[in-house]
């Protein structure tokens, strides 16, 4: 099919017309992309309180719904995706015909003027949010786009960017603690709630049962080390090498979480040296040797809990992480202080001054770009050095009615921002700015009715949409320069695992996404047997190859380099995950296993429900993000694995 110039019409990049016909639901613009929600990535042991019973491997019953409720038995006649009832006359594909006018299906213009070419199922193309129509995909059967699709990815079942108005979809006013809500992410049931009069967490309470707890040690003692620096650390008190197999990794070592408020906590961040592996829980930061896991320094005690983490750390190892000013409702997530993560000393501290009228910092995002840390509150944001604490910049609002509603960092610092809200031209643009001066290096608009969610990758830069009116979602790639790459158009269901983003659109908050100059890894979605990970082209947009997991449980990508794609494969109830190395060139594509963790850890393995990965010097790190604050249970902090 004859592609579009690559300079793009006058007004923007590829608006789908108001009057352009609704995608199906399920459907990025024109390759009919639906995400259905990720399995479990294996199976979980005693959900939460509340949640549905499980199968008789730990998973649930009954699948969840579009929104994340669990689905109903079908009624007749039956409705729609979306609850409405389905159109007399059907064509072929369960759509209204609509008569052209020889009595054929019309066929609608493309974001040129041409006459689409039909999809994968005989239906006409959709533009994305830039214009492009993506290429044929494989044909599979489309499925709702819930939740990688109009809801953002990771099964959360709302929108991952929140309601499109200038605090960046946090709301005005938290909602108290008189409110509880189930939500089923990705399989797991998560009850959340505002605990003894705390406030509302960033996160939801997600932990297994205290008998999943007490099988990570056979004595069902409480040997597990405190996770304060006083314990063990790779003494493995609980001897969970015990019975390990031939071929089988070792657990290296291990740590307990540390004492959180019955409410649960966050415990954000994982950062890896050459030295220490460091790790963020509550109101602590603890460093542990990355060979047996002892204490490397003093453990840190904040004054508060700790409300946000810089995701990266910088060159020479330090990270910033902000806590709150206080324990009251008025209390603020403002207080900033540096850390050195291979000595632990703590370094500057500096406060977050409140924006303009309604852009408090309730809520921050730190991430990091250089010498430069990027504290986001809900409307604008600021820049410190990193060596000293001193303030280099403020991102306000720019044109307009433009405000920053969200920052991703690394190599290149990126800014969404939200304009025009509520107005006849709300829409969001994308920028890459000078993390020293804040002086943009170019902006690009994006389509109205289309917003960012996340970003898979700031370099190459690579961004996930979603168009809730649509229920549609797209995958676009950017150069450089800011000009629009290509858009992914695979005929497929993805899913990366995303954290929930209720508060803030948390552009950087998925894994099992990776990408390298010329080529994006994304896993699809299985619910049952293996799945697979598809390379896509980041000129084209076209598949280039797939692999399949090499165990009945779901591979997710972890890092792209040196031609060689590391993976995780999950557990499952009766096999320990593996790390795998799969070719990137050539034609051969098989994964080759790196590391097999021991099957007798493989129910604390799949027992973190909010969890950081990473594969660092030949070993396997997996750590929570979240605690329970479960006296009773002996909840792991962190667990590695080596040979």
């Amino acid at each position: 099919m004859s592609q579009p110039p690559s300079t793009p019409p006058q007004g923007g990049f590829g608006a789908p017309e108001d009057n352009s016909p609704e995608p199906r639901p399920g459907s990025a613009p024109g390759s009919g992309h639906g995400a259905p929600p990720p399995p479990p990535s294996a199976p979980p042991q005693g959900p939460p309180p509340g949640a549905p019973q499980p199968g008789p491997y730990g998973y649930p019953q009954q699948q969840p719904g579009p929104y994340g409720y669990p689905q109903q038995p079908p009624q007749q006649p039956q409705s729609g995706p979306y609850g409405q009832p389905q159109q007399p006359a059907p064509g072929p594909y369960g759509q209204p015909q609509q008569p052209g006018p020889y009595g054929q299906p019309a066929q609608q213009p493309g974001p040129y003027g041409q006459p689409q070419q039909p999809g994968p199922y005989g239906q006409p193309q959709q533009p994305g949010p830039y214009g492009q129509p993506p290429q044929a995909g494989y044909g599979y059967p489309q499925q709702q786009a819930y939740p990688g699709g109009p809801f953002g990815p990771g099964g959360n079942g709302t929108p991952s960017g929140g309601s499109r108005n200038p605090f960046k979809g946090r709301p005005a006013v938290i909602i108290g603690a008189a409110v509880a809500a189930l939500l089923v992410v990705g399989g797991i049931a998560f009850a959340v709630t505002s605990g003894d009069g705390g406030g509302a967490e960033k996160k939801p309470v997600a932990g297994s049962s205290d008998d999943a707890k007490a099988s990570a040690s056979p004595s069902g003692d409480a040997s597990v080390d405190p996770g304060d620096g006083s314990g063990n650390g790779g003494d493995d008190p609980d001897d969970l090498n015990d019975g390990r197999q031939a071929g089988e990794a070792k657990v290296l070592w291990y740590e307990g979480a540390p004492d959180a408020p019955a409410s649960g906590a966050d415990a954000p961040g994982m950062w890896i040296t050459g030295k220490t592996a460091v790790k963020a829980a509550y109101k602590q930061v603890l460093g542990f040797g990355v060979a047996d896991g002892k204490p490397a320094w003093d453990t840190i005690t904040l004054p508060q809990k700790i409300c946000a983490a810089t995701p990266q750390k910088t060159s020479d190892d330090k990270i910033v992480v902000a806590y709150m000013s206080g324990t009251s409702d008025r209390a603020k997530c403002n207080q900033l202080q540096e850390i050195d993560l291979d000595t632990g000393k703590k370094g500057w501290t500096a406060k977050v001054a409140d924006g303009a009228l309604f852009d408090s910092t309730i809520s921050v995002e730190l991430t990091l770009s250089g010498r430069t840390v990027m504290v986001g509150r809900s409307q604008s944001g600021t820049a410190f050095d990193v060596d000293s604490g001193k303030k280099l910049f403020d991102k306000k609002k720019y044109g307009s009615a433009c405000f920053p509603a969200a920052f991703a960092g690394g190599s290149r610092l990126i800014e969404v921002a939200s304009c025009d809200a509520g107005g006849t031209n709300e829409h969001d643009e994308i920028q890459q700015f000078d993390p020293r001066t804040g002086h943009a290096k170019w902006t690009q608009p994006v389509t109205k009715g289309w917003q960012v969610s996340r970003v898979y990758s700031v370099d190459p830069l690579v961004v996930y949409l979603t168009n809730e009116d649509k229920k549609a979602w797209n995958i676009s790639t950017f150069n450089a320069d800011g000009s629009f790459r290509s858009e992914v158009g695979v005929d497929e269901k993805f899913a990366p695992q995303c954290g929930l983003a209720i508060l803030e659109r948390d552009l950087q908050g998925c894994e099992g996404v990776a990408a390298d100059a010329d080529t994006l890894y994304l896993p699809t979605s299985a619910t049952t047997g293996p799945n697979e990970v598809v390379a896509i082209s980041l000129s084209t947009g076209k598949e280039k190859w797939r692999v399949k997991s090499p165990a009945d449980e779901s591979m997710m990508p972890l890092q792209a380099a040196d031609g060689k794609l590391v993976a995780y494969v999950e557990p499952s109830y009766d096999a320990g995950g593996r790390i795998v190395s799969v070719p990137t060139t050539g034609t051969s594509h098989t994964p080759v296993k790196l590391l097999q963790n021991p099957k007798g850890t493989a129910q604390i393995e799949s027992g973190f429900y909010s969890r950081d990965i990473a594969w660092v010097g030949g070993r396997f790190y997996l750590s929570t993000t979240r605690l329970t604050g479960n006296d009773s249970a002996q909840e792991k902090l962190m667990i590695v694995y080596g040979k």
